[in-house]
């Protein structure tokens, strides 16, 4: 069960010192208090609620994957890396990005840019390695399903402009349905 809602101000036992905390939910609580109310001990995870991309945003976004990617001869793979490092979100852990190093060879760089599980920025660091081969070194990029919804617009609008600059036409690119979504949902405009 999920639930939004606002934290109010909590209560101290002032005997024990322990806190209450009190939770307004958004939504009917009523059904899952009646199931949960004689549980010894529940969990709860509380955390800043950002509104989650819908799964039309994602497919929209393999739409323009596709299509860019038959105008130019690249991969669908190829054209996903590439905009996630141009309009993408880093790999971010205990505050800090997070870097690699493989072989700068070609045959490494073509793995990269086809990678599906993994997305990598290469940078302008190479460096010789022990081994006497050099190492390029990459940041690691976030896939887009963890996107909030104001990353997955940026990463559409991105797709979009791309789509523009490739000379596909916004005919093709989408539909006045689509269009019309675009702009109400992520403020996006063709």
């Amino acid at each position: 069960m999920r639930f939004t809602g606002k934290l109010k101000e909590p209560i101290v036992d002032y005997l024990t010192g322990r806190l209450t905390i009190l939770f307004e939910p958004c939504e009917d609580f009523r059904q899952a208090y009646e199931e949960l109310r004689g549980c010894e001990k529940l969990s709860l995870e509380i955390k800043k609620y950002r509104r989650k991309r819908s799964l039309d945003a994602n497919a929209y976004h393999w739409v323009l994957v596709g299509k860019l990617a038959r105008v130019l001869g690249l991969s669908n793979a190829e054209i996903h890396n590439m905009a996630l490092r141009q309009y993408g979100q880093p790999e971010i852990y205990e505050e800090k990005g997070v870097y690699m190093t493989i072989p700068d060879t070609d045959e490494a760089r073509h793995k990269v840019d086809n990678a599906m599980d993994y997305h990598l920025l290469p940078t302008s660091q190479v460096r010789e390695g022990k081994d006497r081969v050099m190492y390029r070194t990459y940041k690691l990029l976030r896939g887009s399903h963890t996107y909030n919804t104001e990353e997955m617009s940026r990463l559409i609008d991105g797709m979009i402009t791309m789509c523009k600059e490739a000379g596909i036409p916004d005919a093709e690119i989408a539909t006045p349905d689509e269009k019309r979504l675009l702009k109400e949902k992520y403020g996006v405009e063709i």
